[in-house]
């Protein structure tokens, strides 16, 4: 066991927290970019078909099952003297930035091929980052609430990141959806330089020497992990689902504001009014986690967004304002899908810890990190060729029929995945007292 499964907890610094949540900036710009503006910009502005655009994106995620338990096995491998995640993370953020280049700004008329390799590029240099991050987050304390506040910092970052990521190119009058060439360039001189400097802190300021226990049978017992009845595979589809919940609507949401809203000029007004609505919330969910719990929190936080949300598919032209207030409230809802859900998993690996003897914080989070990715992926693969089955025409004129299929996947879609997540998370049992009483074997025990 680690030893700080066995000493009181100590509150974690806020130089320490700012150090190691800055890398979540330029990450979650980057990713925001890809969700929202790639898709669109390579189905619109670069003549790749709807069907192709999903189906490439759906098959580069599909990657992340082979790479993302590679990274965590290697990252939990790694000598301790090297750094174990900071080694891995100085490897691949300049990958990282490469890809994103190659992929913001291709040459000529790219084909779905070309959109593939580097959406691949993009994907493994990111799970290079990202896995051991996540991972470094769950070790810089083993306490309950302290693991909220590591995910509230990587959060906050993140919605920073995102909301830059909007705010510049608005700012620079590039927030039409149907130019977005001009955002992507922006937004990659805001990675480049948010990541040099959120390397240097992280390298600076956060410490990364935990220590691991690890199986022999890596790989098997993980299976063993992911096969059986488990609160881990409880959260896993929970965050399956949730995340594809989300992912439709945020993918969709450029052709819906065009298409449905008819004002896709405050298409960026309009996403920086939902980041800012989530960045809000973040502390609020965070201190409402610490009275009532996080399973729960996370519970209220997918009603709220579901009571918004329902009544999407009945807006039309004119009513922008209606559709501000949906975007307000489900931004606040949005805070506690970014912050709990990881700090949720964190707390599996004192469960796993007890249960077999085992420290794998990147095996973990490694897992958690494919089904991420997996939502985005799917929401794109499904809602694309159903759009263009529809009938939907990305840049033309579109029937009833089809601005039918568009209300119903960006809006009921996700309503109903969301109900069956608060189903499946009815009787979470690693509750903060369970959590406690873990926490305690384990100090008895080493």
């Amino acid at each position: 066991m680690s030893q700080n499964e066995s000493t009181p907890a100590t509150p974690l610094s806020y130089r320490v927290l700012a150090s190691y949540g800055g890398l979540a900036l330029p990450l979650a710009a980057g990713w925001l970019c890809l969700q929202v503006f790639v898709p669109t910009f390579y189905a619109e502005a670069m003549g790749v078909s709807l069907t192709a655009v999903g189906a490439v994106l759906l098959l580069a995620r599909l990657l992340d099952a082979v790479t993302d338990p590679a990274i965590g096995y290697l990252s939990d491998h790694t000598p301790l003297r090297f750094g174990r995640r900071r080694l891995w993370i100085l490897i691949g953020a300049p990958l990282l930035a490469l890809a994103l280049t190659l992929l913001f700004r291709p040459q000529g008329d790219p084909s779905a091929l070309y959109l593939f390799v580097c959406a691949a590029a993009v994907y493994i240099a990111g799970t290079m980052v990202i896995v051991p991050m996540n991972a470094w987050g769950a070790e810089l304390s083993p306490d309950y609430h302290q693991r909220s506040r590591v995910s509230g910092a990587r959060t906050l970052f993140g919605l920073v990141g995102t909301l830059a990521a909007l705010a510049l190119p608005t700012l620079l009058g590039q927030g039409d959806a149907r130019d977005l060439g001009p955002a992507l360039t922006t937004n990659l001189v805001l990675i480049f330089a948010t990541l040099l400097l959120s390397l240097a802190a992280l390298s600076l300021f956060v410490s990364d020497r935990n220590t691991v226990n690890l199986p022999g049978d890596y790989f098997r017992s993980a299976l063993k992990l992911l096969s059986g009845e488990s609160p881990f595979r409880q959260l896993m589809a929970s965050t399956l689902l949730n995340g594809i919940a989300n992912a439709l609507p945020a993918t969709l949401f450029l052709f819906f504001i065009t298409h449905k809203i008819g004002i896709p000029e405050r298409a960026g007004l309009f996403l920086l009014c939902y980041f800012l609505a989530a960045v809000a919330s973040v502390p609020l969910w965070v201190r409402v986690s610490r009275s009532i719990g996080k399973d729960r929190t996370w519970r209220l936080g997918i009603v709220l967004a579901c009571v918004a949300f329902v009544w999407t598919p009945l807006l039309g032209p004119g009513d922008a304002g209606w559709y501000l207030a949906i975007v307000l409230v489900t931004g606040v809802a949005a805070g506690a899908d970014f912050v709990l859900p990881s700090a949720l998993l964190a707390d599996l690996i004192e469960w796993d810890g007890q249960r077999t003897g085992y420290r794998r914080p990147a095996l973990f989070f490694a897992a958690a990190g494919t089904v991420s990715k997996l939502t985005f992926a799917l929401a794109v693969g499904i809602s694309f060729p159903l759009l263009e089955l529809a009938g939907f025409q990305a840049g033309g004129d579109n029937s009833g029929g089809a601005l039918m299929a568009l209300a119903a996947l960006y809006g009921l879609l996700p309503v109903a995945l969301k109900l069956s997540v608060l189903w499946i998370m009815r009787n979470y049992p690693i509750t903060k007292q369970a959590h406690e009483e873990i926490r305690r074997r384990l100090a008895d025990v080493s």
